[in-house]
């Protein structure tokens, strides 16, 4: 009887826990989407997100390139908000920005002087794509799925690059995320 009751205390926490614990939903295509965007953007997670690799940057530091071809990271945020506006406004059937095909473009339009603006035009940007794909249509979020997830990586890929334009100039500190 001793037994019984010593393994009946036992194992009651356990019970207990394994009932207060509910079920994870399984993943949907828009949880997976988001999670993507987010961590692409403000959520630190696998790697350094946006918003913290264009953070604490003076103008000239965004500025920065190493001479050999190579774009700075203000080159980098320009492109990048660029291309996310321009996926957005296909997604929500709006006017799309003039393109002459020109991919330089997106990235040399950069002004040192407008490095604050361009740092919350890159933030709203990918704020307004999470808000997209948060509220569409199922039928919409399935149109573009693939679309949101090459945008994603996209954004990773070169958000990659200005960390490590970042780390080449010396204004990347390892704390923040990459050693």
């Amino acid at each position: 009887m001793k037994r019984l009751l010593v393994l009946a205390l036992l194992a009651a926490p356990a019970l207990a826990l394994a009932q207060a614990k509910k079920p994870e939903a399984p993943p949907t295509l828009r949880s997976v989407l988001l999670s993507e965007l987010k961590s692409t953007h403000n959520s630190k997670e696998w790697f350094v997100p946006a918003n913290d690799a264009v953070a604490g940057l003076t103008p000239e530091q965004a500025a920065w390139t190493d001479g050999s071809g190579n774009h700075s990271v203000g080159q980098l945020a320009n492109h990048l908000i660029f291309w996310n506006g321009e996926q957005l406004a296909k997604m929500t059937g709006k006017p799309v920005p003039k393109f002459n095909g020109n991919n330089d473009e997106t990235f040399n339009a950069f002004n040192a002087a407008n490095w604050a603006q361009t740092q919350k035009d890159l933030d709203k940007v990918l704020t307004d794509l999470e808000a997209y794909v948060a509220s569409c249509s199922e039928a919409d979020l399935q149109k573009h799925a693939t679309d949101i997830a090459h945008i994603s990586t996209h954004n990773a890929y070169h958000v990659g690059q200005m960390l490590f334009v970042r780390k080449l100039h010396g204004t990347w500190n390892p704390a923040n995320g990459v050693k």
